[in-house]
């Protein structure tokens, strides 16, 4: 049956929102019937994928229109077309094949519980129906047309429109013959009938360098791991009770080649994972690494959350330098951004000409603090986005955790808004309930799907229960940054020595909370950034005063409990603030003082590995005991860290310049404590004042040599 002119003329125009109606083989009373679009050809005969001649068609309409029967059942088709010149060329015709997705996808994307939609969506290298090519899907409900384009048809939004899947909004197409390595992006016209700025793949698992922004089809993963034994380790210990010291780096600023660019994967490798090894970290946590337009984001702008930024080399980069770390005995951690993403026109924003992915209000859809927009937790499709980028880098790239940025600002609706700028929730309240409820799904969906792998919230209020189960009416989280703790402790190492007496709650009102959730000791990024100053900066004194400060600063940190992070450049002592524009300070590793900060971090992440007593009980209040908790007067603070069948020690700081000998420290055992770490040691940089290897405690104490500003640890030895 002849279609209507319109339905032509809006076929060549492009406009036309169901080209499969109309093209490629159709059973017929009279047999199979086949229409074919071939701008620029004379003739054009169709063949099956074997080649067999299968008819010749007509041309009905000189803009390349061409129809007619054809022998066989429906089925693909290549066809021969045949221009000026004796030129001939072959097309095996998109519109040919069958859809790929099916009706579960389908009803499992509807009720927003398809957890593997990371196979769905996007582009994807697959065979189908006989033919290789990359499979193309796209969620777009409010869309009246959308096409693929890209290198592989001119950027032409009229030669692939894609099929609509009417019931859940998700547009797919296959298209034989193209492979990985090609630009593309969506065209897609609103339901107003505008055209929207090109798209590009939310699902992308690769993208140009920026400033390209167009996605890029990948082939499937290549990398053959080796890291089955580090992944069965984790998934079989519970990771409160290990030692976990993350070393946070931001890949783009760590070092620099020789020319300022940035360092590729394997590059990256090579020099990152033997360092984090020989400075005894356990893990490295990588700023944002999701491709980010704008460098000075630090990747937390993130507008492809499934690709890895090609600023470091190609996709399979990244899990040899995963890998390589999992065989070294590290495990990689990522900074994961579900609150927010960026307004750019090429992004998630607005993205079928409605607010798809955010809210339409901005009270609710609008970050003032970033200028970005809010994800609609509550929509459905949203959220299983999410949910499976989570499970994504876990699966795809082995990721052994996710931190998740800026919690706070998920859970609260008026967060950083004035009165009248943001919306209550059905009661009333401030709450996020959506969000809430997101965060517990993605944390129930990871730690079912991926045993050894943990969750870690960047949450600064008081909201109950961050770390508590699902089940519980928690979040589910594994970990939680203390922020308190770096606040009120680095407001006591800014505090003058002399003054310090009138503050000593800054460090132990922590004690009252530390147990209340799973907690990380966060010395992160954010405390070295705009006009902060660095770590050392932050320290009183003069600059012996601000080494020894910043030196008994991170031994307390070790001896107190929670797992311990720390940023790149503060193991070394770097005087100049962080900045993503330049590699960090190397050159100052060769002086004394800066490399005895380096050697201190390194020590103290080994006694910490080594230890129980520092780690096991590290977010379980058994672990801890006050021993010294009121002598305000000469700043002194002293615990005990304990674990069961380990041998207690005792952390004591003291945080005046002055060494205070004999100072009597009681001690729950009787016997020799040997002195197992001092900050102040000559190795360090210290003044070398100490305890000749340890004290003997009788009578329930010790009399015990503090040295100025330093922290000990005694270990009880028999």
């Amino acid at each position: 049956m002849k279609p209507p002119e319109a339905a032509i003329a809006a076929l060549l125009a492009g406009r036309h929102d169901d080209p499969f109606s109309l093209l490629g083989a159709h059973a017929g009373p009279e047999g199979t019937f086949a229409r074919a679009l071939v701008p620029g050809a004379h003739s054009v005969s169709a063949h099956d994928l074997a080649g067999t001649l299968l008819g010749k068609l007509v041309r009905t309409d000189p803009r390349g229109v061409f129809e007619g029967p054809i022998a066989g059942a429906p089925q693909p088709l290549r066809l021969r077309a045949s221009g000026g010149d004796d030129a001939d060329w072959w097309i095996t015709d998109p519109y040919s094949f069958g859809p790929v997705l099916g009706p579960v996808d389908d009803l499992l994307m509807a009720e927003g519980t398809h957890f593997r939609l990371h196979d769905k969506l996007g582009a994807h290298l697959i065979e189908h129906e006989g033919a290789r090519g990359m499979h193309f899907a796209v969620w777009a409900p409010n869309a009246r047309r959308v096409s693929v384009v890209g290198d592989f048809n001119d950027w032409d939004g009229s030669r692939h429109v894609m099929r609509r899947r009417g019931d859940v909004g998700v547009w797919e197409i296959f298209l034989p013959g193209v492979g990985a390595g090609q630009n593309y992006k969506y065209e897609i016209v609103g339901a107003d009938g505008e055209l929207q700025p090109l798209k590009a793949d939310p699902y992308a698992f690769a993208t140009e360098l920026r400033p390209g922004t167009a996605s890029v089809t990948t082939s499937q993963p290549t990398h053959i791991w080796g890291d089955a034994e580090h992944r069965a380790s984790w998934a079989a210990v519970d990771p409160r009770r290990v030692p976990i010291s993350i070393y946070e780096v931001h890949a783009g600023s760590w070092q620099r080649d020789a020319d300022g660019w940035f360092l590729p994967w394997d590059a990256l490798a090579d020099r990152l994972i033997p360092y984090a090894v020989e400075m005894g970290f356990t893990h490295i946590e990588l700023l944002p690494i999701s491709e980010h337009p704008f460098d000075p984001s630090w990747g937390y702008q993130t507008t492809g959350l499934y690709a890895p930024s090609a600023r470091f080399g190609d996709v399979e980069g990244f899990a040899r330098f995963v890998d390589g770390a999992h065989r070294a005995g590290i495990g990689v951690l990522l900074d994961w951004v579900p609150a927010h993403f960026p307004t750019d026109a090429f992004g998630l924003a607005r993205f079928d000409g409605t607010a798809l992915y955010e809210h339409e209000d901005p009270r609710l859809g609008f970050h003032p603090d970033w200028n970005t927009a809010i994800y609609n937790f509550g929509r459905r499709e949203v959220a299983a986005f999410l949910v499976n980028n989570a499970l994504f880098w876990a699966e795809r790239y082995h990721i052994d955790g996710l931190r998740v940025d800026a919690v706070a600002s998920m859970l609260y609706r008026d967060y950083s808004r004035k009165p009248g700028e943001w919306i209550p929730n059905r009661e009333g309240g401030r709450e996020n309930w959506e969000a809430a409820a997101f965060l517990q799904s993605v944390n129930s969906a990871v730690y079912a799907a991926h045993p050894g792998v943990f969750t870690v919230a960047e949450e600064s209020t008081a909201w109950p229960g961050v770390t508590h189960p699902p089940y519980d009416g928690g979040l589910g989280f594994g970990f939680k940054w203390n922020m308190g703790f770096m606040h009120d402790t680095l407001k006591y190492m800014a505090t003058d020595a002399v003054h310090r007496k009138y503050h000593h709650q800054d460090i132990t009102f922590g004690l009252m909370y530390a147990f209340s959730e799973n907690y990380v000791l966060p010395l992160s990024h954010d405390e070295v950034v705009h006009g902060k100053g660095s770590l050392l900066a932050k320290m009183s004194g003069d600059d012996w005063q601000q080494f020894a400060n910043l030196r008994a600063y991170y031994a307390m940190m070790w001896g107190y409990p929670g797992k311990k992070l720390l940023f790149m450049g503060q193991e070394f002592a770097q005087r100049r603030e962080w900045s993503e524009e330049r590699a960090l300070d190397w050159e100052l590793c060769h002086s004394a003082a800066h490399d005895g900060v380096r050697k201190l971090v390194r020590d103290l992440n080994r006694l910490y590995r080594s230890r129980p007593a520092l780690h096991a009980r590290d977010c379980e209040p058994e672990g801890f005991e006050w021993i010294v908790a009121d002598d305000s007067a000469n700043s002194v603070f002293v615990w005990l860290r304990k674990a069961p069948d380990a041998k207690p020690i005792a952390v004591i700081c003291n945080m005046t310049p002055v060494a205070r000998a004999p100072y009597r420290v009681p001690l729950p055992h009787d016997g020799r404590w040997r002195e197992i770490l001092n900050s102040d040691a000559h190795d360090y940089w210290g003044s070398g004042l100490g305890n000749l290897g340890g004290v003997v405690a009788r009578d329930g104490a010790a009399m015990v040599t503090l040295p100025p500003l330093a922290t000990i640890m005694l270990e009880f030895d028999r």
